[in-house]
């Protein structure tokens, strides 16, 4: 029997980049085997989105493995996802709010999306951190009032996820993604973060363990963990 979470990711492949891209009142997120393992915790939260992504190639191939269905990779950075919405956005005259990382990091950010797509409209955006639910319910508030047409939230798995629902509940009618290190990445120059090597040869979470010594420690955990729980979900529950 298919998980849930599983499930839903299924259900989103059926759908084009331009569906995703179009249909107001949706909120989306990425599971990769280490996320995977926190969402099967809280699956009551990944429930109420619209459509989850398979992010990373070794979850793509536990279900092709399992399930016997074909996924796309989807990530929200610039060998998937990202540059496909940013052009879509600039093209379409379409607006962005960002919630993500430290305030200077998404200041730099902003500035890197100007450059490279110099007719983007960024209607807002601010740091990931806040002080209280009460802060994060205003600002989701906020974002409602100023009805971006895409949502983009980056602030660690759980808490993106908790933040674009509290935005939905407020009323929000555009489209938000979570997005993971995706600003943070940015604002070091390195919007274009995986070399070719990496995106060709699928080890993108090799060459982010080399770069980031804080993740090794969860995709160590993941690559002993995901492939038990994820096989106990196929087969046991």
């Amino acid at each position: 029997m298919a998980s849930t979470l599983v499930k839903n990711i299924i259900s989103t492949e059926k759908q084009t980049i331009n569906q995703f891209l179009s249909k107001q009142g949706k909120i989306y997120t990425f599971l990769n085997p280490v996320s995977y393992l926190t969402a099967l915790d809280n699956k009551n939260l990944f429930e109420q989105f619209d459509g989850i992504f398979a992010d990373g190639s070794i979850l793509v191939a536990a279900i092709k493995l399992l399930y016997g269905k074909s996924i796309t990779r989807r990530s929200f950075d610039m060998t998937s996802l990202a540059p496909q919405l940013l052009s879509y956005a600039e093209q379409n005259k379409k607006t962005i709010y960002i919630v993500a990382s430290k305030q200077e990091q998404v200041e730099k950010a902003v500035g890197i999306f100007k450059e490279r797509y110099p007719n983007l409209q960024i209607s807002g955006y601010r740091n990931g951190y806040f002080t209280s639910d009460s802060e994060m319910d205003k600002e989701a508030k906020f974002i409602t009032e100023t009805n971006p047409d895409f949502l983009i939230v980056g602030m660690g798995a759980l808490m993106q996820e908790r933040f674009l629902i509290k935005a939905k509940l407020n009323g929000f009618q555009g489209i938000g993604f979570t997005c993971g290190g995706f600003i943070h990445q940015t604002s070091k120059n390195e919007i274009e973060y995986y070399p070719k090597w990496a995106d060709k040869l699928n080890l993108r979470f090799i060459y982010r363990m080399y770069k980031e010594k804080h993740t090794r420690k969860r995709y160590m955990q993941a690559a002993f963990l995901f492939p038990i729980r994820f096989t106990i979900e196929r087969f046991c529950k």
